[in-house]
């Protein structure tokens, strides 16, 4: 079993900043992506950053220049330090991870999520 576990939202004035986390745990071959979704009320859910292998990163333009996007891969655990928050950022962000497990003498991938972390921004 793989588990996601995020922390860190909460309630900030726009123009401020948050830091959530989010540690993968449990029986993990490799760990090949992770990466953050949002949703917010009467919306569609949408990709906010992710970042695969280490290497390549990708993020919304909404987000350009005021998101991070940061991975400890010792620790399973990806960030995403969020700065100059606006009103429009309000939304339950969810952690993604593109998983791989050893199981059943083969390495299966699937994609993993958290439960979900709610980020208010107040304008």
């Amino acid at each position: 079993q793989v588990q996601l576990l995020e922390s860190g939202g909460g309630l900030v004035q726009a123009g401020g900043s948050l830091r959530l986390s989010c540690a993968a745990s449990g029986s993990i071959f490799r760990i090949n992506a992770m990466g953050w979704y949002r949703q917010a009320p009467g919306k569609q859910r949408e990709l906010v950053t992710v970042n695969r292998d280490s290497a390549s990163t990708y993020y919304a333009d909404s987000v350009k220049g005021r998101f991070t996007i940061s991975r400890d891969n010792a620790k399973n655990t990806v960030y995403l330090q969020m700065n100059n928050l606006k009103f429009e950022d309000t939304a339950v962000y969810s952690c993604y991870a593109d998983i791989s497990v050893f199981r059943d003498s083969r390495v299966v991938t699937f994609d993993s999520w958290g439960q979900g972390t709610q980020v208010t921004v107040s304008s």
